[in-house]
């Protein structure tokens, strides 16, 4: 199967690089297409045997699954520009608040299309995301979506309505954890330890906590009861949290970035 880029930025490359790394595809069966030259020459040189395309026609005529990897005011000119060249290719957008509907539209109904939200922790190969198939899209295409983006993380299927949930989650759910990161060294901070120790004992804690629940498969009250101890000190911060809120303001700015999510693709 022949692959091929329309944008190589960060999530580009981590989607070409996770392709490569998994044996998804080989190197020269890759083409890469961005307006932005030196993005494309950064490519070919980390990754040798892949090529560069003049254009995004060239992209849509040479490829059988296209990845519309461009911010999302591009997309409409890209597709129309370049998708009506070609027939029944396999265009997966990662373009946020661009609907499916619209996605088919604009690239003349040739093509199947599946929209997939993914996110940044992708770029480390720890993404979280998911996908939602257009109405001509197959289960083959659900099969080959879910191959490509599990080399960059996890991906689920999920009904298109579904899509912003997953935005206001996963999609802006890193800023969030940042910032408990942020928070909980500051805290370490206050009470002695150097910044720099403080930070790598608060990222290395939620790591380590995030991994205990995939790894165990146990619910998160459950691990957190193992850890606070009657009239202990987890307990006491626990206390302290719910005094503060800090679970009905996560519930919170998930249900803020769903409705913004559904706000910018009405």
């Amino acid at each position: 199967m022949k692959l091929g880029f329309i944008g190589a930025g960060k999530m580009g490359s981590a989607l070409l690089g996770g392709a490569l790394h998994t044996a998804f595809c080989r190197p020269e069966e890759v083409f890469v297409h961005d307006v932005h030259a030196p993005s494309v020459e950064a490519a070919l040189t980390r990754w040798p045997g892949i090529r560069g395309a003049a254009s995004n026609g060239e992209i849509f005529a040479a490829c059988d699954l296209v990845l519309l990897c461009v911010k999302p005011q591009e997309v409409r000119t890209t597709l129309e520009a370049a998708a009506p060249g070609a027939e029944n290719r396999l265009l997966v957008s990662i373009a946020a608040g661009i609907a499916l509907e619209q996605l088919e539209t604009w690239s003349a109904n040739r093509h199947r299309v599946v929209r997939v939200m993914p996110n940044t922790p992708a770029l480390v190969g720890e993404g979280a995301g998911a996908f939602a198939l257009g109405s001509r899209a197959t289960e083959a295409d659900a099969q080959t979506v879910t191959a490509l983006f599990g080399g960059i993380g996890m991906i689920a299927r999920v009904k298109e309505g579904q899509l912003d949930a997953v935005t206001g989650l996963s999609g802006s759910g890193p800023a969030y954890v940042y910032t408990v990161i942020e928070a909980l060294a500051d805290g370490g901070v206050r009470e002695g330890l150097p910044r720099a120790l403080a930070l790598q004992l608060a990222a290395r804690t939620v790591a380590g906590a995030a991994a205990m629940v995939l790894q165990t498969g146990q619910h998160p009250a459950s691990l957190r009861d193992e850890v606070a101890s009657p009239g202990g000190t987890t307990i006491a911060g626990l206390a302290k949290l719910e005094e503060k809120g800090l679970r009905s303001a996560l519930i919170e700015a998930v249900h803020a970035a769903t409705q913004r999510s559904k706000e910018l693709s009405a």
